[in-house]
């Protein structure tokens, strides 16, 4: 590893957003009191961490996603009073937060997917009480939300990868049951899901990778405690590739 940058503010669950400046945008996430506002920028040209404005809204466990446009959406998240259905977007060129509409169901530890058409896809997660199989698409063009079909099953902290196809596949992720090993494809121009092949071994909280080929790769997790409940916690170190 090469040198260690330290930043302002310790924090996890936060989010780390790659600007087209090149430039990397921290937001949010937890710290030693609960959920964070703060943003900060690092410049590799120069090493530096500098702060910028903060969110409106205090939140970890939430989505970034770099729009089309350069500017940063960011959804949901749990802040001080559970799961948010806020959602702000980050204006690289003025340093500022702007709010936008919010989604129709609070969420956090949810998907967020820029679609080939510009818009972003938000999957499952968590709301008040348990998984979420809701589904929503913010339109950048309008700043609105509009609801599209659920998945066939309730997850959270699942994965959500956009194809070469341009359609979406999601993994794995928890839900009322604990670890899920089943996988869904969502066809925007259909705006429907799909089910496809399960994953071998059930799993949550793990990462998915798409390469070069179209093909996805599937790592680690945890595969029995459901997240946020009890039980003997394992942690994963398998691997899987589901070709589409």
């Amino acid at each position: 590893m090469g040198h260690c940058y330290k930043y302002g503010t310790a924090r996890y669950a936060h989010t780390a957003t790659l600007l087209n400046s090149g430039k990397v945008l921290i937001t949010g996430g937890s710290g030693s009191s609960g959920a964070l506002a703060g943003s900060e920028l690092f410049d590799p040209s120069t090493g530096q961490w500098n702060t910028t404005a903060s969110m409106a809204t205090a939140r970890g466990t939430h989505t970034a996603t770099l729009l089309n446009s350069g500017k940063v959406l960011i959804t949901g998240g749990s802040g001080s009073s559970g799961a948010l259905a806020s959602s702000e977007i980050f204006d690289p060129w003025t340093g500022q937060w702007n709010t936008t509409a919010s989604m129709a169901t609070a969420r956090d530890a949810h998907t967020a997917t820029l679609l080939s058409s510009g818009k972003v896809l938000i999957t499952g997660g968590f709301g008040s009480s348990d998984a979420l199989a809701s589904s929503e698409i913010f339109d950048p063009s309008t700043g609105q939300w509009n609801t599209t079909a659920s998945t066939t099953t309730a997850r959270g902290t699942h994965t959500a990868t956009l194809l070469n196809s341009g359609k979406v596949l999601i993994t794995g992720g928890s839900g009322s049951t604990g670890a899920l090993a089943n996988s869904e494809i969502f066809d925007p121009w259909t705006g429907q899901w799909n089910t496809t092949a399960s994953m071998a071994t059930a799993r949550y909280a793990h990462t998915a990778t798409l390469f070069n080929s179209g093909k996805v790769l599937v790592t680690g997790g945890f595969p029995f405690a459901r997240y946020g409940g009890s039980g003997s916690v394992y942690i994963l170190a398998n691997s899987e590739i589901y070709d589409p």
